[in-house]
């Protein structure tokens, strides 16, 4: 069976599949096209009889609360798992790091006009036996309204070798904290070759130190079983008070495959490499693989929002895949680190970790 779909060539052939849609259209026949889901309710969007495949995923929102990008879960199961294979805040699985829309287009993602308020996925998502879609409302006291498509195809089987799709946010937050009392942790050493007052030297934060083990990296994916990694959204919130040239990613990235030791079977050599930019980007940019949503501020301050996606050059694992980065080279900054790790594989998936309170997934004021 020829299951492969979606790019030009592909389209002149023939396939033994049905599509469906699930969407929020007003089953009345009147124009409230809309699923209303109050404060503290979980919706199901839809269940799904397999076999099939999620080919397309629309969703927009509206609601009075601030931050309900990042207080709205979105959580994927399939087939009988009582865990979900995808969890993330609503707008951070689309690209609205710090839950900031923009206009931005990849191949697999987009956020779409009204000022990036339309959210598209068409990464494909199999399931053998059903599929179950939903969105947990963890707004304090207000109604989040979704306006929503899932568009699906059933298939009379699928191939043996057929993984299923992952997504998971972390969140590593950033502290500010007195940088003085930061040289002291990081050169105990050497304070007399630091101006303290008013500001740090420089490379302290930029280049002091060195990393051979990338045990205090940030981690994107820490996955178990047998699968590939399709990559990630980066989002960065620059922590620090200064007016020294302040640029956050000389970290590198550290990708550690089926339990390597030391050296990773993947090291690169920062953090704008890892996303396929170069010399401290500040502009915006946006290709199918790889872009800057967000750049940021003056000096890279604020909001910083990125994407890598490995369509072309999948990262395989048959064990055990850790993807990381440092936080600024040797782990010295202190910024505030979230991810959307994006991977397919087959079941059983390592559980993932308990999701932050709502309180504790909201961005940091600029």
């Amino acid at each position: 069976m020829d299951f492969s779909s979606g790019t030009l060539r592909n389209l002149m052939t023939l396939k033994n599949a049905r599509r469906g849609r699930i969407s929020s259209y007003d089953e009345s026949g009147g124009n409230k096209d809309w699923k209303a889901i109050a404060a503290g309710e979980t919706l199901v969007l839809g269940e799904i009889e397999g076999p099939g495949v999620v080919s397309h995923i629309w969703m927009t929102f509206r609601s009075t609360e601030k931050h309900f990008l990042r207080k709205a879960i979105l959580r994927v199961f399939w087939d009988d798992e009582s865990a979900p294979s995808v969890e993330s805040p609503i707008g951070d699985f689309f690209g609205a790091g710090h839950g900031k829309t923009v206009n931005f287009s990849s191949l697999p993602i987009q956020m779409s006009p009204e000022d990036g308020r339309g959210f598209n996925c068409f990464f494909p998502m199999p399931f053998r036996k059903k599929a179950r879609i939903e969105i947990a409302n963890e707004n304090s006291s207000q109604d989040l309204v979704a306006y929503y498509y899932i568009d699906y195809e059933l298939w009379p089987e699928l191939p043996e070798n057929i993984a299923y799709f992952h997504a998971q946010w972390r969140r590593e937050r950033g502290v500010s904290r007195d940088e003085g009392n930061l040289v002291k942790s990081l050169a105990p050493n050497n304070l007399k070759d630091f101006a303290l007052e008013p500001f740090v030297a420089n490379n302290i934060f930029e280049f002091q130190g060195q990393n051979k083990t990338g045990r205090d990296n940030y981690v994107i994916l820490d996955a178990q079983g047998k699968g590939h990694y399709v990559g990630c959204f980066f989002y960065v919130h620059n922590m620090r008070e200064t007016d020294q040239w302040d640029w956050y990613g000389e970290g590198d990235d550290m990708i550690f495959i089926d339990g390597d030791s030391w050296p990773p079977s993947l090291h690169g050599t920062g953090t704008e490499d890892y996303f396929s930019m170069a010399w401290c980007p500040s502009q915006r940019y946006a290709s199918e693989y790889f872009g800057l949503i967000l750049p940021g501020n003056n000096n890279w301050k604020g909001y910083m929002s990125m994407y890598r996606f490995h369509i072309e050059d999948p990262i395989y694992f048959s064990k055990s895949l850790k993807v990381t980065i440092e936080k600024g080279h040797n782990n010295n900054r202190f910024d505030d680190y979230s991810s959307v790790a994006f991977w397919y594989q087959a079941e059983p998936h390592k559980r993932f970790e308990s999701l932050l309170t709502p309180e504790d997934r909201l961005p940091y004021a600029d």
